[in-house]
């Protein structure tokens, strides 16, 4: 497994604490890294990349209830919600993550940690907002 693709399994179980306390970003980080701590996991990429999320996740939000039909936020499933924010913010934000290796990722987690729908769900979701955004 390739080291960015488990910064990002870390940046999804991150957002997931974040998503389901009333903690701080940076709480988050801490607490992450006292429980789970992998080794040189958190890194700056994760770190930086949950923090970029976690900063602008009313914005990736509204993006997401955008383009999803009948599918509100809290309809959505923790675990595709918030593959759905970090594969928003790297189509959206990132200029070293190409559109489709941000998608491909998504899946790749979605098929991982969601349930058996989750993963043609996100891919739906992202194929949409890249095609508006021309990033496809």
């Amino acid at each position: 497994m390739t080291t960015r693709r488990r910064a990002r399994e870390v940046v999804l179980q991150m957002l997931f604490q974040l998503d389901f306390s009333f903690a701080k970003p940076a709480d988050v980080v801490e607490l992450y890294r006292s429980s789970f701590g992998e080794g040189s996991l958190p890194d700056d990429f994760a770190v930086g990349l949950f923090l970029a999320v976690a900063a602008d996740r009313d914005a990736i939000d509204a993006r997401i209830v955008a383009i999803s039909d009948n599918w509100r936020l809290e309809r959505m499933s923790g675990v595709d919600r918030n593959i759905l924010r970090l594969a928003v913010h790297e189509l959206l934000s990132s200029t070293d993550v190409p559109p489709r290796v941000a998608i491909n990722e998504a899946v790749e987690l979605a098929k991982r940690f969601g349930s058996t729908d989750s993963s043609a769900f996100v891919n739906g979701i992202l194929d949409r907002i890249a095609h508006d955004e021309q990033r496809l």
